[in-house]
């Protein structure tokens, strides 16, 4: 695929969609994440964060060797050093052809379903798959930090502004700070996306009130749930110069998808899957 013209509008996304019910792998639509990288001057060879991508799937079936449905939830992590992003609604799309297809047990749903999102998006993703059968438990909860939302500040500004972020004259602070005011929009359709945004740093206090305007900041922005986390993550780190830092946003589903970007300089370790309360 090229790398240099952007895929994206080429996507599912915004058209109308015949619905496939039989197993086709061939529906997975990867974008290469280069593209924009290179806007925000990252590096191919050189990435300043490791991370990855977790998505969790609540309308997931197939058939057992007899015809009868099997429902499960699932979650997969894809690495942030893969060459490709999976599109959300070819991702759906996929998920929907299993839906009429019979597999021998959950272990050859699993094998598929590793195989096909790791060849498109060019490393390996990490599937976990847990029958609604077994009961698991979904658990919400709130970040272990400081909520940004209740500042009192005028907002004027809503295209990204790096230039809002500032740091303090101030000895070295370890802290979580995290706002449930992110809002950007899909890069092809424009459609909202919502998020709760958690930020956790090691350095010079960073102003709250500058961050939190830079955070409402992308509430007109169109790009995709990972490349608005790279950019806050790449935003943060040019303005403020943490010594460490994380990025993760936690956005509520569409299409029975949620997608969950977590970059990091590689000092705090990937979050628990633990569930935003709008999803």
């Amino acid at each position: 695929m090229n790398t240099h013209a952007d895929p994206s509008p080429l996507s599912p996304l915004g058209k109308p969609t015949d619905y496939c019910d039989q197993y086709a792998p061939e529906l997975l639509f990867p974008i290469p994440r280069q593209i924009k990288r290179s806007e925000i001057g990252i590096d191919a060879g050189a990435l300043p964060f490791i991370g990855e991508d977790i998505w969790n799937a609540y309308e997931l079936s197939w058939l057992n060797g007899k015809g009868k449905p099997v429902v499960a939830v699932g979650r997969f992590r894809v690495p942030a050093d893969s060459p490709n992003l999976v599109e959300s609604k070819s991702f759906k799309l996929y998920l929907n052809s299993f839906n009429q297809t019979p597999f021998a047990d959950i272990d050859a749903v699993a094998t598929a379903l590793t195989r096909d999102l790791s060849a498109a998006a060019g490393g390996t993703v990490d599937v976990d798959l847990q029958p609604l059968g077994d009961r698991p438990q979904a658990v919400i909860a709130y970040p272990d930090g400081e909520l940004l939302d209740d500042l009192d500040i005028a907002i004027d500004t809503y295209e990204p502004a790096p230039g809002l972020l500032r740091v303090a004259d101030a000895p070295v602070v370890e802290e979580t700070l995290y706002s449930h005011l992110l809002k950007s929009n899909c890069l092809v359709t424009g459609q909202p996306d919502w998020g709760m945004l958690v930020i956790r740093y090691r350095g010079r206090p960073i102003d709250r009130e500058g961050l939190l305007r830079y955070i409402v900041s992308f509430r007109k922005h169109n790009e995709f749930h990972e490349q608005c986390v790279e950019r806050i993550y790449c935003d943060l780190q040019h303005q403020c110069a943490p010594e460490a830092l994380a990025v993760y946003a936690r956005y509520t589903r569409r299409g029975g998808l949620d997608i969950n970007p977590f970059r990091s300089s590689g000092e705090f370790s990937p979050p628990a899957n633990i569930r935003e309360i709008r999803q």
